[in-house]
């Protein structure tokens, strides 16, 4: 259970749902791992639930938050070995004729730019480390997804990000890969669900997208992150690698009828 001993993670957005679930799972798998967010009452709450030495608080959207949380790490462990692209929004949830300018440049800000800044200033470290590069997308950057056209195109842009950068780090021996799950139950989803009028259907409806027949919780997507930052996925870059309990393989919308 040590397939990332003493690695230096640097995980943005890593202080609730999936990114929290991560940021457990790396400390468990041996790693030193600084969750970064902007999220301020969380970042407490993750220092004191993992028995974090350092969660820190910064904005990815901003180049400044970036390139000094990163150089906080250097200058404190000498290195960084993953980075890890975890920080991202999904609203709104609206198609695209509704989706207002401020709330377009916040999803590519966040979800995309954020990438571009993080690798800007990480890159000399992980090019020492000859270390990996994560990226969390989502299926829907494949499929598609109704009343998120914005959204789904910062993953789509996401997917075709990482394997570019596959390509550009390869000769110094940076892998770079992507995490794309369907349904998650995180607390952002659960507050959302719960705040339906048809609550109990959509739970029913979520469990049944999927192939595997449940909306799994975020720790199904954090031992995957392991794998694909640890030494059993040296050969693995470039990769799209779906945790999705078969969804895209077809929504099953015959489950509410």
């Amino acid at each position: 259970m040590n397939e990332l001993t003493d690695k230096v993670i640097y995980l943005t957005g890593g202080t609730r749902g999936i990114g929290f679930e991560c940021a457990k799972a790396y400390k468990a798998a041996g790693a030193i791992v600084v969750p970064v967010s902007n999220d301020l009452p969380s970042v407490e709450a993750c220092k004191m639930a993992l028995g974090l030495e350092d969660v820190l608080p910064g904005d990815v959207a901003k180049q400044e938050d970036v390139r000094d949380t990163i150089q906080y790490v250097l200058n404190k462990y000498g290195r960084i070995d993953a980075v890890h692209n975890n920080a991202g929004i999904a609203n709104p949830a609206k198609p695209l004729q509704e989706t207002t300018g401020r709330e377009w440049d916040a999803l590519f800000d966040i979800n995309l730019k954020s990438v571009f800044f993080t690798t800007k200033h990480a890159l000399s470290a992980l090019r020492a480390s000859r270390g990996s590069i994560l990226n969390t997308s989502s299926m829907v950057g494949e499929i598609g997804q109704e009343n998120h056209a914005a959204y789904s195109a910062t993953k789509g842009a996401m997917n075709a990000l990482t394997r570019s950068m596959a390509l550009d780090y390869a000769p110094f021996g940076i892998r770079v890969n992507a995490v794309a799950p369907a349904g998650v139950w995180t607390p952002m989803l659960r507050e959302w669900n719960a705040a339906q009028e048809n609550a109990n259907d959509m739970e029913k409806y979520l469990d049944g997208i999927h192939a595997l027949g449940y909306c799994p919780e975020g720790d199904v997507v954090a031992d995957v992150c392991v794998f694909l930052l640890s030494e059993k996925a040296r050969f693995v870059t470039g990769t799209i690698m779906p945790v999705s309990g078969g969804a895209e393989l077809g929504y099953r919308r015959s489950f509410l009828s």
